[in-house]
């Protein structure tokens, strides 16, 4: 595994705002996110992790009054300057949901879906191995490669949520989000996506948002707290459960509210 040391970092928050109409949603976030590794964005509901979560890749671009202000570089790039174009930005940006939203296609379509699209392959057999090694990488081939013509909707919730990794995994983003990826699954299928999530890092930097403490110690190796809008520490995820600087974090992990 790559040291810390060596680790560059792929993501850059210089004080980012965000307003809904009059609300300011995102107060002044300056983060450094490393690359392949897991970084799990935590704190009550409503504080800003998903919407910060959402800045991203410009799915917030989608949401009328919404305003964004200051800087967001990916590898050094402004990805709100004029000349960047939201699409081609988020098929750089895998984004998977909190509930699997597999297409209504066959398990096949779903997984070739984004290739065809951005023609990233030359012809049929390139596209059946790309469908292959992405179901492969998301721990689901062995389970699906004698159905690859049914439809992605008749899976489990979550082979669906692996499928819908896959799909995402397959035009091979740099950076993946996860918002609540597991909140609707049960704990053998929620063991299965964390583990993948341990296996993928080491390909894609992944930034999770989660309500669960429990998750966010498994799998990731940085946290960031939020609260009322404001990134609030944001340190080594062992630091973070063990030794938190501020009380406001120490009582969020503790229970004492959220």
């Amino acid at each position: 595994m790559t040291s810390r040391l060596e680790k560059k970092i792929k993501i850059i928050s210089q004080g980012l705002n965000v307003f809904y109409g009059t609300k300011q949603a995102i107060k002044q976030v300056d983060i450094a996110i490393e690359a392949n590794t897991v970084t799990a964005f935590i704190g009550p509901s409503g504080c800003g992790k998903s919407t910060f979560l959402r800045c991203i890749n410009r799915m917030n671009d989608t949401i009328e009054h919404c305003r964004v202000e200051g800087t967001l570089l990916i590898d050094g790039q402004d990805i709100y300057a004029p000349a960047v174009d939201p699409v081609q930005l988020r098929a750089k940006i895998g984004m998977v949901f909190q509930k699997p939203n597999p297409f209504p296609k066959s398990i096949y379509d779903n997984v070739a879906y984004g290739a065809r699209i951005h023609g990233l392959c030359k012809n049929k057999a390139e596209l059946d191995n790309l469908v292959e090694r992405s179901l492969a990488k998301a721990g689901l081939w062995e389970e699906v490669k004698d159905r690859l013509k049914e439809s992605g909707t008749g899976l489990s919730g979550g082979q669906q949520q692996r499928l819908c990794i896959a799909r995402t995994i397959a035009i091979n983003p740099d950076v993946i989000l996860m918002d609540e990826p597991c909140s609707a699954l049960d704990p053998i299928a929620t063991a299965k996506v964390e583990e993948l999530i341990d296996e993928l890092q080491s390909n894609f930097t992944i930034v999770i948002v989660t309500h669960s403490m429990h998750q966010a110690a498994r799998i990731s190796s940085k946290t960031a707290f939020f609260h009322l809008g404001t990134l609030m520490e944001y340190d080594d995820t062992a630091k973070i459960f063990t030794h938190p600087q501020l009380s406001q974090t120490q009582d969020y992990i503790t229970g004492r509210y959220g």
